[in-house]
Parts: structure tokens; sequence; C-alpha cells
């Protein structure tokens, strides 16, 4: 089951990464000798927020089908796991790039770390409120007066207390589904892609409330730092190509040759829940966005990041109004979903 530990706490690792920051720590990533008479492929660590698993299918599918290898790339996709602060890795030098959330990329920004979004590869959020199919909440108004089992200090948190005039306990999250099969009431943070399906298998009767529908809409991107950007600029950009291209693939095609892989780097992984979690992303416009409002794969927008440093600052998460250069990049976009990028 998938664990809901993105960054938390916050404040250690700010604290860990300004101070590797300061330390100038970061190293170039290595590159193999070329071949005679051949330019080698740049090397390229990527690296995900969890174990291998679907909600990383198109990437694994870019480097079954060789879209990376044809973009130039050599490409190594290096899971992460329990207490991986993804960022800290990155700012030591271990890793080029990496997946994540842009509400965080907003607020490592505000604080001045060097982190900078390139690419969309989910345009919504799979985080969710789990609840039971039969319990009394069927709205995210219905949360008031309630505890939520969740990761204390998601940034939904606050915006869902704001937004709604609401107020609700939390209980720290255990990332497990006991509680909520023995507890008709019970009521949990999740991933509409992951613990539905657990509880499903255990007998349970679930439903969720896509966070994403709640007006708190981050994207999930591709990321790297200021400085291998700035060293690196065509290799992002064939890289978040040949991504998007393995993402279209994955959602579109044969998923198989990606799932191969992550079974390899992840034997815990079946067929029936790697299904399961390619079905919630396309039915929750997870990949896709929602066309009616504008969005499709791999688009990222300066309207919708706008919104999301408002949103923040007026939840007094970050302390101020910060520019959208200061942690993303529209550029680096292929160019037919940069003319839309307004």
């Amino acid at each position: 089951m998938r664990r809901i530990d993105r960054l938390r706490p916050a404040s250690a690792f700010l604290a860990a990464a300004l101070s590797l920051l300061a330390a100038g720590c970061s190293k170039p990533a290595p590159t193999a000798a070329p071949a005679p008479g051949a330019a080698a492929p740049a090397r390229i660590r990527f690296k995900t927020d969890w174990y291998a698993q679907a909600e990383h299918g198109g990437f694994y599918q870019a480097l079954a089908r060789g879209y990376y290898r044809d973009a130039g790339l050599d490409v190594a996709i290096i899971p992460g796991g329990p207490g991986v602060l993804v960022p800290q890795v990155m700012l030591a030098g271990q890793v080029d790039i990496a997946m994540g959330a842009s509400d965080d990329l907003v607020m490592w920004g505000a604080k001045g770390l060097p982190f900078v979004a390139v690419g969309v590869y989910m345009e919504r959020d799979p985080q969710a409120i789990l609840v039971h199919e039969d319990g009394p909440v069927k709205t995210f108004a219905d949360l008031n007066h309630r505890t939520i089992m969740a990761v204390q200090g998601e940034n939904w948190i606050e915006y869902l207390k704001a937004h709604y005039h609401i107020d609700f306990n939390l209980i720290p999250s255990n990332f497990g589904i006991a509680q909520f099969m023995a507890d008709k009431d019970f009521i949990q943070q999740c991933f509409v892609t992951n613990e539905p399906y657990f509880v499903k298998k255990n007998g349970g009767h679930p439903r969720t409330l896509l966070i994403a529908d709640s007006g708190f809409n981050p994207y999930r991107v591709i990321y790297t730092t200021q400085g291998y950007l700035r060293d690196h600029p065509a290799e992002v950009r064939s890289f978040v190509a040949a991504s998007l291209r393995g993402w279209d693939d994955f959602m579109n095609g044969d998923p198989s040759p990606a799932k191969a892989l992550i079974v390899k780097d992840n034997e815990n992984m079946t067929n029936e829940f790697m299904d399961f979690t390619i079905k919630a992303l396309r039915d929750e416009h997870i990949y896709s966005g929602r066309a009616d409002l504008g969005e499709r794969p791999g688009l990222m927008t300066r309207r919708r990041m706008q919104d999301q440093v408002e949103v923040l600052f007026q939840l007094k998460i970050i302390p101020e109004l910060i520019p959208l250069d200061r942690f993303a990049r529209f550029d680096f976009m292929p160019p037919d979903l940069q003319s839309g990028a307004q």
C-alpha cells in the first residue's frame, strides 16, 4: 500500500535542504564514456516518489519502449521509498530530475530553494478523502466537526477549512486501512489510485472525494534544480518530451511493457492492482485533466500556477506572492503545449 509522505515534516526537510544548499554539495551527473566515433547518450537519474507502481507508468513506458534512448538519453529510474525526502536527495547531487506536486514547488520557491517545475505528468492530484459508501459524508462540507486520519501539515487541509468554512480534527496517518475497515464512520486521506483497491479487496465499499474537485488543484510535475536546468537544458527538454510520449502510450496504448518493468522493480505489484490504478487515472481525469476546463495531458499553465501562489498566500502558507519564474518554467514543454500555457 502506498504511504503518503511526500516531504513531511516540512520544517525538518526545509532545514536540511537549506543546509545542503548553503554547503553547495550538488554534484554533476556521471556520464559514460562514448564509444569510438559515437556520442554518448546523456545520463539522467530520475527519482520517483515511491516504490515502482502504475502511478509512474508513463516513465517506465518511455524506458521500456526506448523513447528515452530515441531522444539521446540514458535514463535510470530510481524508486523512492519510506522516509526518502526526494528534494533533499536532489540537492545532495544524487539525482537529476524528480517528480512531485506543484504546491510543494511553490512552497520551496517561497523559501528560496532552487527547484523548478519543467513539465506536468498528471493534470490533477490523485489525493482524496476516503469514506464509506453508505456513510454520512457526501460532500466536503460534510467533513465539518468530524475526525480525519491524514498526514498533518498538508496544504489541502487548510484550504478545505477556509474554503468551506468548516473545521475538523486530525489524527496522524498510520498509512493503513485497518481502522477504516473496522469503523463505518471512519474517514481518512488516501490516493484514489490506491487505498480504495485494498478496501474493496477486503470486502468494503469505499467512496472518495477527490481533493482536486474541492478547488485545490495542484499538478503532479517533473522538476529539477535551476542549476541542472541551466547546465543541461537540451537534456531536460528531451526528457520531458519523451516522458509525455511514454505517458500517452501507457494510458492510450498497451501498458504491458511498463508493467513488466514495474514488477521487476517492485515484486509486490500485481496486474490487477495496476489495472485498477490505470482505470482510476482515467476515470478521475487524473492524467488527462478535464477538457471542459481547458486541461489536456502535459499542459501546465501560468494561470493555474498563479492561482496556486495566490491560494497559498491567502492561507498564510507562504509569506508573500512570488513570481512564477522562481519555481516554474513553461518553455520546456513540447511546442504544441507551450501555445496553451497562458
